[in-house]
This record gives C-alpha cells, structure tokens and sequence, in this order.
C-alpha cells in the first residue's frame, strides 16, 4: 500500500473530508474509484463518490462517509492505494517510496542508505544515512550526479562532486 493523502479535518457539514495530497499529482484522486483508509486495525476500504480541490488541499467524500459526526473519526488516517493502481511514470522517473532503502554507492564504495527524501521544489534531496559512522550525506537529485537507479538490485550508483563528502 501506497500513501497518498493523510486527513485533515472535516470539511462542511456534509461528510467531506480535508485532505493533504501526499502526492505530486493531486487531480489523480479524480481517477480513483476507492482507496483505502489505514486504521489503526488496518485498512479500510473506502468509495470515493466526490473529488475537488480547494487552495493546496483535497476535499473528498465518500459513499461510507455521510455527514459530518461519521467523518471525525478519520483525522488524522492517511489514505493508501494499491500499487497497481499508481500512475505510469516516464521512464527514469521514480516514485519516493521506491527511491527510500535504496543502497547509494559511489563507484564501489557503499555510502550508507536512502532514508528520506526532501523536496526542495527545484529538485529532490536524497538523505543518505551511513550506518557505519551514522553520518548523513545530502545528496542532490541531478542526472550529472545520479548515475544509475536499479530497483531490481535496490541501489544507486552517484558520481559525487568533490567536497559533497568528507
């Protein structure tokens, strides 16, 4: 399962819900036709019956969800899909998910493990952990400095600029 959204609050009177996207397509919920709600039991299966946006949010309703007391429950729930259901990226795209737990090496020299990843809004930050030294290294998501990504092998392959790491 894949997040997508965490719950805000309420929206109106009606049963809407407040959402942030935890996405960078938000206009993908309009695609969805159910998601899941991770409760702390599990998930939850959820219809969606109404998707629009309003400001740097989502207000979303679902069949489940029908006025406003039924809908406290829920703050606070991050909304999850399948993986089948994500969106086909261009190739050499990733999705976060995919891009944490990777293995970073530099030529033949593990530098540590893909944590976090920040988004600066010019390009993402790869956070690098060495778990030998526990050292964090930030590394920037550029093609001159990301070499290779192997899903597969679950590593990255940089060419580091000099003074990026001690």
């Amino acid at each position: 399962m894949i997040k997508v959204g965490q719950i805000m609050s309420t929206f109106g009177n009606k049963g809407e819900l407040k959402v942030f996207p935890l996405t960078d397509d938000p206009e993908r919920f309009r695609k969805l036709m159910y998601v899941y709600f991770l409760m702390p039991d599990g998930y939850t299966k959820m219809h969606i019956s109404s998707v629009r946006r309003h400001m740097n949010v989502v207000i979303l309703s679902f069949k489940e969800v029908p006025d406003m007391s039924s809908a406290e429950k829920f703050r606070n729930i991050y909304i999850c899909i399948e993986e089948e259901q994500l969106v086909e990226l261009p190739v050499n795209h990733y999705f976060i998910f995919q891009i944490i737990g990777l293995d970073v090496f530099e030529k033949e020299m593990l530098l540590g493990k893909i944590q976090n990843v920040i988004q600066t809004g010019s390009n993402d930050v790869y956070v690098v952990k060495n778990n030998g030294n526990g050292k964090e290294i930030l590394i920037p998501a550029l093609k001159s400095i990301v070499q290779e990504i192997d899903l597969n092998e679950k590593k990255m392959v940089v060419s580091l600029p000099e003074g990026l790491v001690d």
